[in-house]
């Protein structure tokens, strides 16, 4: 398993019984943690299938909302299922939107993935007026994010190169110092970190194990990038492990890592 493999976003359907539903609970807690006024403007960086836009949409009354991905698909979802909101297919590294016209810049799950997440941070803090804010979340894979951490654990038990693909070990900025330490520069005053925990409560395996056959994000592409048989065998050793209780559910802990700051006048 020599190869490198990209991950797959393409599929708003598909990508939903995966994460979505647990995203948009995280959602929730980030958005109250925001505690902002109702009537802003805001910017969704990464927006995805619209988990976090909706979710300002339902509890902001904003102004107004853009949600911007590279994901064509994951755009088209967006527009289809969170109305009121604007979605565009676009590059977090070379927003294309006005300096000082948005009154809060956020980003759910995406920060990891964006190659060089200090451009992101600086196009959302161009974006966002003086005094207001940035804020992102990320999921602390290498800890409480359980339901992705028990995959790949099971899965580098059976294949100890997989370790190279575990977003555990791909993505350090999923850590508290390193998240404070990415928001705290030139741009943004008062920046604060905390964790965020939701439950995730499967009714049966199949519910667990099915949105990795997806084929969205990291866990799901290298699930679907096995054999039959290694994809069999992979399965197993999770339904092994995982704790489940004598109705058969399986409830597990989502951690999200959530971060702010504001920004500065003057920049």
């Amino acid at each position: 398993m020599s190869e490198k493999r990209k991950d797959v976003w393409a599929v708003g359907e598909k990508y939903e019984p995966y994460v979505g539903r647990w995203s948009r609970l995280v959602a929730k807690e980030f958005v109250d943690w925001l505690a902002l006024p109702k009537g802003l403007s805001w910017l969704d960086v990464g927006c995805g299938t619209g988990a976090l836009s909706q979710t300002i949409m339902e509890r902001c009354a904003p102004k107004e909302v853009l949600g911007i991905d590279p994901s064509a698909g994951f755009v088209e979802y967006a527009k289809a299922h969170v109305p009121g909101a604007t979605f565009a297919v676009g590059d977090a590294r070379s927003l294309e939107i006005e300096p000082r016209s948005v009154d809060a810049a956020v980003c759910g799950l995406v920060l990891n993935f964006v190659p060089e997440p200090d451009l992101a941070l600086d196009q959302m803090a161009r974006a966002v007026r003086p005094g207001g804010q940035v804020g992102a979340y990320v999921w602390d894979y290498a800890g409480k994010m359980e339901l992705m951490r028990h995959f790949w654990d099971a899965a580098v038990e059976l294949d100890p190169e997989a370790a190279t693909l575990d977003e555990g070990r791909r993505f350090p900025l999923c850590q508290p110092a390193a998240l404070e330490a990415l928001f705290t520069g030139p741009n943004l005053r008062w920046v604060k970190v905390q964790p965020i925990d939701v439950p995730t409560r499967f009714r049966d395996f199949d519910d667990y194990w099915s949105p990795f056959l997806g084929g969205q994000g990291p866990a799901p592409t290298y699930a679907m990038s096995l054999s039959d048989k290694r994809r069999d065998q992979l399965r197993d050793r999770l339904r092994e492990r995982l704790p489940t209780g004598p109705d058969g559910s399986i409830s597990l802990i989502a951690r999200a890592w959530a971060v702010r700051g504001l920004r500065r006048a003057g920049k």
